[in-house]
């Protein structure tokens, strides 16, 4: 079973197998991680666990840009195995924004807040037929040497509301709705989201690939 390090000596004691750093200090998303990737014989450690990780510029002009440039510049600085992701929210009214600049929407200094209200003033006039929305994932692996050795990708499909709902989740999570559920992010369990989530399908494509580089003996 694989485990995700929270710095407890009894979590590192516990896991066994080869370690994947997760390149992210976020407890929110390393936590969606979790149940993903609990069949894999393996660790899940994120940028918290480790002393002198670095800060990665997102340069890239696409998702997959930026996880890749997470993941191999970490990994070349860590010398370890790095999971870079880079995800965001692309609103079909706005052509594709905030896309990959999702968190600082509102600006560098941007928060959670910011952007929501920000995101809800651009809409204002925009009715609910043309609210639709997605949550994108991108996902790359890669080696201690900087080469990227797998790919992912997940998307999830919805609306943006036309005021926050629910205090779960993070992000635009209050404001992006499941159609078919009639709830938002927000509102829904983690166990739903866990499901449901561009996160977790992107990880879910992301694990039958651990699995051959495990088997093939690269990744150990």
């Amino acid at each position: 079973m694989s485990m995700l390090e929270t710095g407890s000596d009894s979590h590192r004691e516990a896991a066994s197998g080869p370690t994947i750093v997760f390149g992210t200090n976020n407890a929110k998303k390393a936590r969606e991680l979790i149940e993903v990737f609990a069949p894999w014989e393996g660790r899940v450690q994120t940028l918290a666990d480790i002393p002198g990780a670095i800060v990665v510029d997102e340069t890239g002009q696409s998702f997959a840009e930026n996880a890749a440039l997470k993941a191999t510049e970490q990994a070349r600085h860590l010398g370890l195995w790095v999971l870079g992701e880079d995800s965001g929210l692309v609103v079909d009214a706005l052509d594709g924004a905030p896309g990959v600049y999702s968190a600082r929407y509102a600006g560098p200094e941007a928060d959670d807040d910011r952007n929501n209200q920000l995101l809800l003033e651009r809409l204002a006039d925009v009715p609910i037929e043309r609210r639709t929305a997605r949550f994108e994932c991108h996902m790359a692996l890669s080696d201690p040497q900087g080469q990227v050795r797998a790919v992912s990708s997940g998307a999830c499909g919805g609306r943006i509301a036309f005021a926050l709902r629910g205090s779960g989740g993070f992000g635009y999570d209050p404001l992006f709705e499941i159609v078919e559920y009639h709830r938002t992010f927000g509102e829904l369990s983690p166990l739903v989201k866990a499901c449901l989530s561009h996160r977790a399908r992107a990880a879910r494509a992301m694990l039958p690939q651990l699995f051959r580089l495990q088997g093939e003996g690269i990744l150990r």
